[in-house]
């Protein structure tokens, strides 16, 4: 912990394996920490034993680091409560805690999923149920990070949004200290979103993986699977630059190839021939990406998103599709082009001129027009690709170039206004 960083009294909600290893990480910061479980038989088990014997056996909790089952002893006098619970979990359990929370606390998030019924991301899900006075120090955390490897106190780098500048700082400087290094964005969207897409690619990777596939297979699926994420991030109004981030490509890059990741190991079991419900309950842990493949699949679905890898695992894990069928399905779609977006230049690009065509989607000839704010490449249902706004473009532009002007801000070269961005 760094000098200038008060020791603050933190409520962890939730004792599994990823809730447990943030609170060693708080307390081994020096902070007073209180991990809550909701059985109070494992959380008695847990406080006599010094260590979560079922998750993490062998990780001793620092002496600041308290476990309990009573949630008003959990919650007393806190400045910070992090939430982890698994996510179709969050909605119940963030309600209860947030009556019992008020304005000047910080709640952050580290859950990651999409609920089912709703299609919310975890922020939206817990800005639902949370009083008023508390959503504004609403934060989510993201990025690579195993819990195992954190309780270690091995290095690792995650990310934290929010809307609030000073809620975020509160949690980074809360976590930051030794080899756990934070950075802060305000693109809460795109942190939410490529945490939870990600896990669905892991199962992906997991079945190439298990099927023998080998590794130029896995190279092109995180490769086409980060793709994918951007575009239904960018649907849902996420800054494309967050995708090459902690919370997108780290994360992404991380949960695909790491062993430690419960989702590949999911996609392991599926490609080589297993049933899911015997992959699950040897796993004996939630893997969020089973849940979210269905998630994902409708979102696509409402937004009118490709998403061809993350469609043949939802095929795969709710329609029983063997696995060489949802490889072959695939890979016979038709060839495309990698790209298209249009790029900046000096010139006005020839993808966004009005009335001209160009090579872009599934169609051989599919024009890209430009309309209003909106700059959509691709047309008709069997090239849907998501409208990327001008506005975020000359946002995430501007931050990574101050004093630049990027040509996709306006379709006439005009420099980026209040108009435009």
């Amino acid at each position: 912990m760094s000098e200038a960083a008060p020791v603050l009294k933190v409520a962890v909600i939730g004792a599994g394996s990823w809730g447990t290893a943030l609170a060693m990480q708080l307390a081994r910061n020096g902070h007073d920490v209180r991990l809550w479980d909701r059985d109070a038989e494992r959380a008695a088990s847990m406080q006599a034993a010094r260590q979560n014997a079922r998750y993490l056996p062998g990780q001793v909790f620092a002496d600041t680091l308290v476990v309990t089952h009573d949630l008003d002893r959990a919650l007393d006098d806190v400045a910070l409560v992090v939430a982890a619970v698994p996510s179709q979990a969050v909605r119940s359990v963030v309600a209860t805690v947030g009556e019992r929370m008020h304005a000047g606390q910080v709640i952050c998030g580290a859950s990651k999923g999409i609920e089912v019924d709703t299609l919310q991301t975890m922020d939206e899900v817990m800005r639902e149920v949370l009083p008023a006075s508390v959503r504004p120090n609403l934060c989510a955390l993201g990025g690579p990070s195993f819990a195992k490897e954190v309780a270690l106190g091995l290095p690792t780098a995650v990310v934290v949004a929010g809307e609030s500048e000073w809620a975020c700082h509160v949690v980074g400087d809360a976590f930051h200290g030794g080899f756990f290094r934070v950075y802060h964005t305000d693109d809460v969207v795109g942190v939410e979103v490529g945490a939870a897409l990600k896990n669905v690619l892991a199962i992906a990777c997991g079945v190439s993986d298990g099927a023998g596939l080998g590794t130029n297979a896995r190279a092109a699926l995180i490769t086409r699977g980060l793709a994918e994420m951007t575009r239904l991030a960018v649907a849902r109004g996420a800054q494309p630059l967050t995708m090459m981030g902690l919370a997108g490509l780290g994360d992404l890059v991380l949960t695909c190839t790491g062993d430690l990741s419960r989702n590949r190991r999911v996609g392991l079991g599926l490609g080589q021939g297993k049933t899911l419900p015997l992959i699950l309950a040897e796993l004996g842990q939630v893997a969020e990406g089973v849940i979210t493949a269905r998630s994902a699949w409708n979102l696509a679905q409402r937004t009118g998103v490709e998403i061809p890898i993350m469609e043949q695992v939802y095929r795969m894990v709710y329609e029983d599709k063997p696995v060489f069928a949802a490889l072959r399905d695939r890979s016979g779609r038709p060839r495309l082009a990698e790209r298209c977006w249009p790029r900046p230049s000096k010139s006005k690009p020839r993808a966004c001129r009005r009335s001209r065509a160009s090579t872009c989607g599934r169609t051989p000839r599919a024009s890209c027009s430009t309309s209003g704010r909106r700059s959509t490449c691709g047309s008709g249902s069997s090239s849907t690709l998501a409208a990327t706004t001008v506005g975020t473009w000359c946002r995430s532009w501007s931050r990574a170039r101050p004093g630049s002007r990027p040509s996709r801000c306006a379709p006439r070269r005009r420099p980026c206004s209040s108009r435009t961005c």
